[in-house]
């Protein structure tokens, strides 16, 4: 709890007064009171100020203002505004382009390591990796925070980078791990992904069948045919409607004539199921 004093001064005092001019427009004026108490190496307030005082001479236009101000801020190592002004400056240098400066600037708030802060963090510097190793690190590292926004958005980032690489099962695994946090639209969005990662992982059985198949491994023809149709059905779902039609040719032309009879009767009875 605060005392008498330190609440009347949070309410009425200067921070509070530039804080109000601020919203009111009066940039210049909120500026010079920011300036002053930031100034103050003694104030306990200094940090609040100092990122006070960075967000108006962004809005004013003054970004190398802004950007002293937040390290200043930054300096204090103040686990709230410390943080506050470690992302101020990221996200800048970031709408600049400066990438460099960006990483370490969320670095730098992963060294102030409030809690709250650190899966944006992760997230960020997972968006500027130099690669997928460091990507895959960093939003593995989100994940491990458990903030149920962040996350799950980490989650949903790192299943994607991984189904594309080609690594369904982690993908999954990642997936049933972070859906306990999950909550509302994010939910949604993992358990589709999870749909996919097992689809995925179907296909790449249904095709181990087939590749046996055409390695001349004698296998029973009804399950190589099952394989062969649920492979094809499923392929279109992902897109690969090509790949699916050479898995029919592959079936209806094998060898194998009893194996080749019984995919052409699996897909006659999908042709007839159509136009009835």
């Amino acid at each position: 709890m605060t005392s008498p004093e330190l609440d009347t001064e949070l309410h009425t005092g200067p921070l509070e007064q530039a804080r109000r001019l601020a919203e009111s427009g009066d940039l210049e004026a909120a500026a010079e009171i920011f300036a002053q108490l930031a100034a103050d190496p003694d104030r306990h307030d200094r940090a609040q100020a100092a990122v006070g005082l960075a967000v108006v001479l962004e809005e004013r236009g003054d970004l190398e203002g802004a950007r002293s101000a937040a390290r200043t801020a930054l300096a204090t190592g103040h686990p709230e505004y410390a943080a506050q002004a470690a992302c101020h400056l990221a996200r800048g240098f970031e709408r600049d382009g400066q990438d460099e400066q960006a990483r370490g600037a969320w670095q730098a708030v992963l060294g102030v390591g409030t809690a709250a802060y650190l899966p944006l963090a992760h997230l960020a510097l997972a968006r500027l990796a130099d690669g997928e190793e460091e990507a895959e690190r960093e939003l593995r590292a989100a994940i491990s925070v458990g903030d149920p926004e962040l996350s799950c958005t980490a989650a949903q980032e790192l299943a994607e980078l991984l189904l594309d690489r080609g690594e369904p099962g982690e993908a999954a695994a990642v997936l049933v791990e972070t859906l306990p946090l999950a909550q509302g639209a994010h939910a949604g969005r993992l358990r589709v992904l999870l749909g996919i990662a097992h689809l995925e992982l179907a296909c790449a059985e249904f095709a181990g069948v087939v590749e046996d198949a055409a390695r001349g491994e004698r296998a029973e023809a009804e399950s190589t045919s099952l394989a062969i149709e649920l492979l094809a059905r499923t392929l279109p779902l992902r897109g690969r409607a090509d790949d699916a039609e050479r898995v029919w040719a592959y079936g209806l032309s094998h060898a194998d004539q009893e194996l080749a009879e019984q995919v052409r009767l699996r897909l006659d009875r999908d042709e007839l199921s159509s136009g009835a």
